[in-house]
């Protein structure tokens, strides 16, 4: 095939970006005389990790409705007209050969303008429930994938193709990488490790939660990596101090601490989830409540559903942590069931089957 064209859109968080860098590794693998543009919102984390990752980037003026009434509401309807003007400006200038979205504010505009002129495009859905920006694009794009089954409810069941979500390919053999992450921890192999995630950017909940029962997690013997997020950073780090405690406020080596670890405490999101599948370790889910449409829960809850992990609520931590964690720590039947049922959910090949979808839009 010729010179292909790409151009990728996904941001806000890294749920979104790290699939839409996946994506592109993919593509430039198989056409490695291809041209890769991505397309974020101005002023969100895509404007670093994209360059970081070696691509270009174009912003736009484009932001989410709040759910009150401000200023940057008001302005909404400005910033999606200038974000529309400005990706068709852009698609008309790169000519791609296919659109790839991957979910945030940005892909909106951009799939929209390459709809309307004519440029085939793919959306990539990670949750289990849609966001409104997948929603509106789906009844124009060629094909959709996404990660969990059950979707015709909110897309064309024709275009639906079920791929999971794209992860970070040094997450797909940590098995043998334990005793390495033991010694970068500098932990003790005699004890048990509990992994604690807050997403990329740190959950003010789950940090309150580990604090507040720190000292009975060291009672039960039990060391603990805590992701506490850059936000939280500066609040938490002394109890680092401790002699079984890490706090770290970003993780760059996730494949060494997910294979440090015995158990996990998570958020939900779409990319945890998925990453989490692939690793197979008992987890403990704590989605977050205030995402839109509650999709946390919803995707903990495809998991829980199929015997792959625990849930707990927000509201139910302060009575129910101790119990439910004490009795996955002290049962290894439990612990290894979890472990298996989770690792049936993987589907360790989605980026390849994705870009697989999109070379078959290359040969239409």
């Amino acid at each position: 095939m010729s010179n292909k064209k790409f151009i990728l859109s996904g941001g806000g968080t890294g749920g979104h970006i790290y699939p839409a860098i996946a994506i592109a590794n993919e593509l430039k693998r198989r056409f490695p005389d291809c041209e890769i543009l991505f397309v974020g919102a101005k002023d969100k984390m895509e404007m670093q990790k994209v360059p970081q990752a070696g691509y270009e980037i174009k912003g736009l003026w484009i932001a989410g409705i709040q759910r009150k009434l401000t200023l940057d509401n008001a302005m909404f309807p400005f910033k999606l007209i200038s974000s529309l003007f400005k990706s068709r400006k852009i698609v008309r200038g790169f000519k791609p050969d296919v659109v790839i979205g991957t979910g945030g504010f940005a892909s909106g505009p951009l799939l929209r303008a390459a709809e309307s002129l004519n440029v085939p495009t793919v959306v990539q859905e990670q949750n289990s429930y849609p966001g409104i920006t997948n929603k509106w694009l789906a009844k124009k794009a060629q094909k959709i994938c996404v990660a969990y089954e059950g979707l015709e409810r909110f897309f064309p069941k024709e275009k639906i193709v079920v791929t999971g979500n794209p992860v970070r390919e040094d997450l797909i053999s940590i098995d043998e990488k334990r005793k390495e992450a033991i010694a970068f921890y500098g932990l003790d192999p005699e004890k048990k490790t509990l992994l604690v995630l807050g997403g990329s950017l740190g959950s003010r909940r789950i940090n309150q939660l580990i604090a507040k029962e720190l000292t009975w997690l060291e009672a039960q013997n039990v060391q603990v990596l805590w992701q506490c997020g850059k936000f939280y950073f500066e609040e938490y780090r002394h109890y680092g101090e401790r002699e079984s405690v890490q706090v770290l406020s970003f993780i760059d080596r996730m494949d060494l601490v997910y294979a440090a670890a015995d158990m996990v405490i998570s958020r939900s999101g779409a990319s945890s989830v998925s990453e989490l599948c692939i690793v197979g370790k008992p987890v403990v889910f704590i989605p977050s409540p205030n995402v839109a449409e509650d999709h946390q829960t919803k995707n903990a809850e495809a998991i829980v559903n199929k015997d792959g992990a625990l849930l707990l609520k927000e509201s139910q931590l302060d009575t129910q942590f101790q119990p439910v964690f004490e009795d996955l720590l002290k049962n290894e039947e439990k612990r290894q069931k979890l472990s298996e049922s989770i690792k049936e959910l993987a589907k360790p090949n989605a980026t390849n089957d994705i870009v697989e979808e999109i070379i078959k839009l290359l040969e239409k």
